[in-house]
């Protein structure tokens, strides 16, 4: 009996001791030898860059070069704002060149600055450059199409893509008018008491853009979807938050204040958009759909596409167009409405224009198609202050980037906004606000159209560029025709990446009735 005992005791004693082993072994393996053996078969490769640093890499050097840089305003007021608004990845390419190597946290991360190669990894059709694994507490923001790979993303693109023509998006120009309405009287009423007045325009064209989404995707007001702007804006900073931190396996499933925070934002986004969605279908089933909202059209599309998307993909694609929607558009015009104050000159060359071809009145479809100024103007500045800077990508299988082998499991950063400053494909000026360069189109503005990447590039370029191009003509359109503009003094230059590239200190300017 006794004997019996020592030997059940003696395999379990072996079972545990082989089970420690294992994984002493295995978070040896995760956290110092695969980083370490990456990193010499990288630079083998001849891939300069930093070494790896355990458990952590780059990530507290990313961090503190972007808290230091945004620590204080810019100087001064120019578009040399590259060491500012991506610091890390700036000083990576000025020591190490335009192929480098970085660390985020036990994953080698390789900057991709050469636009021939990144040209490669963009349009990729293979499936070897996905969207980066992430930390799960940051896909509560959105799950939609553009986080999808494969055979996924190939059908649900397909399926959403039709609510984006620019046939659909023409059928929605009265609901941008009438955004566009509501903020010029706004404005009118402001300025109307002494002539002028500052304003801080950030928030403004955040309601701005908040109203045309509501409107053209739900057919509701700003108001009505006020408090989805703001859980998503909370969700948000939540989510940078995580994405900046290291993730621990499981952690996101422990209750802390801000787990709990993000949840419950999840959950009330869902049920708001559960029971826009349940009152669209009403509609559609008792014939009132008018077949001009976004959110219709893609309930039409889930109809069509069998059992391929559910209500719960519906609204996660509802969630990304909510934020993205928003964000690009807003910043988009925000930035214009800077730059066109730094240069009265062109800001009356718009003008004069849209007063030539729409006098004093709303904007129709065939009047913003002629409006060239503006548009070449709408370009530069996206050149200058794109939304998104860096367009990340990670390798699901071995591969290779321009005949140079990269195995799997890598990160892969494009930062686009290295190329839109490129001497080589935009000449010497590259920092000078020159609307003149698209006056032939986009792809005659650089000595390389594709140095150009404010949408994407590529199979997942951005479905709605044209979305954000109409309300941004629309807007501009009806500001100049009421409106002349100049920076407050109080301005402060301090462009900064949160997700998005925003005024970090907002955006007052001065607005003149004309």
């Amino acid at each position: 009996m006794e004997c019996s005992n020592f030997s059940f005791i003696n395999t379990i004693v072996v079972s545990v001791a082989t089970l420690l082993l294992y994984s002493v072994l295995r978070i040896t393996y995760v956290v110092w030898w695969r980083p370490k053996s990456l990193e010499w078969y990288l630079r083998r490769q001849g891939i300069k860059g930093t070494s790896y640093k355990l458990f952590h890499g780059d990530t507290k050097e990313l961090v503190m070069s972007s808290k230091e840089a945004w620590s204080k305003p810019m100087t001064q007021i120019t578009h040399h704002i590259v060491p500012r608004v991506i610091p890390f990845v700036y000083q990576m390419v000025e020591n190490y060149g335009k192929i480098s190597m970085s660390w985020k946290e036990t994953r080698a991360s390789i900057i991709v600055a050469d636009t021939e190669l990144m040209k490669l990894v963009l349009e990729n059709k293979n499936g070897h450059f996905v969207k980066p694994p992430l930390n799960p507490l940051v896909d509560l923001l959105q799950l939609g199409v553009s986080t999808l790979e494969g055979e996924k993303w190939a059908k649900r693109r397909r399926l959403i893509t039709p609510a984006f023509h620019l046939e659909k998006l023409k059928e929605m120009i009265p609901a941008f008018a009438t955004s566009c309405c509501n903020l010029v009287e706004r404005w009118t009423e402001l300025v109307s008491l002494e002539g002028s007045c500052e304003w801080d325009v950030a928030p403004e064209f955040h309601n701005l853009a908040g109203d045309v989404i509501a409107r053209t995707a739900f057919g509701s007001s700003y108001e009505e979807g006020k408090k989805i702007f703001e859980l998503q804006k909370e969700q948000a900073v939540l989510v940078l938050e995580a994405y900046y931190s290291f993730y621990v396996p499981g952690f996101r499933f422990i209750p802390t204040r801000k787990n709990k925070r993000r949840y419950d934002i999840d959950k009330e986004i869902k049920t708001t958009l559960r029971d826009m969605i349940h009152k669209k279908e009403q509609a559609i089933k008792n014939g009132e759909f008018k077949d001009n909202d976004l959110l219709g059209l893609l309930l039409q599309c889930k109809e069509q596409s069998g059992n391929e998307m559910t209500v719960e993909d519906v609204i996660e694609e509802c969630k990304l167009f909510y934020f993205a929607g928003q964000e690009t558009t807003a910043n988009w015009l925000t930035w214009t409405l800077i730059t066109l104050s730094m240069y009265p000159n062109w800001q009356e060359k718009a003008r004069q224009e849209v007063l030539q071809i729409c006098g004093k009145k709303i904007p129709s479809a065939e009047n913003m198609n002629h409006l060239k100024v503006v548009s070449m103007i709408l370009y530069e500045v996206l050149r200058l202050y794109p939304p998104v800077t860096v367009l990340p990508r990670h390798t699901s299988k071995k591969t290779s980037i321009g005949g140079m082998p990269i195995p799997a499991g890598v990160d892969i950063q494009l930062p686009t906004l290295l190329l839109h400053y490129e001497p080589e494909y935009w000449g010497d000026d590259a920092e000078e606000f020159r609307p003149e360069r698209f006056a032939e189109g986009v792809s005659k503005a650089s000595k390389d159209q594709i140095a150009f990447y404010p949408f994407g590039w590529g199979p997942r370029f951005c479905l709605g560029q044209n979305f954000a191009m109409i309300e941004a003509k629309m807007a501009l359109a009806m500001i100049l025709q009421r409106f002349w503009f100049e920076l407050s003094p109080s301005y402060m230059h301090a462009p900064y990446q949160v997700i998005t590239l925003q005024p970090q200190h907002g955006a007052p300017v001065i607005l003149h009735q004309i």
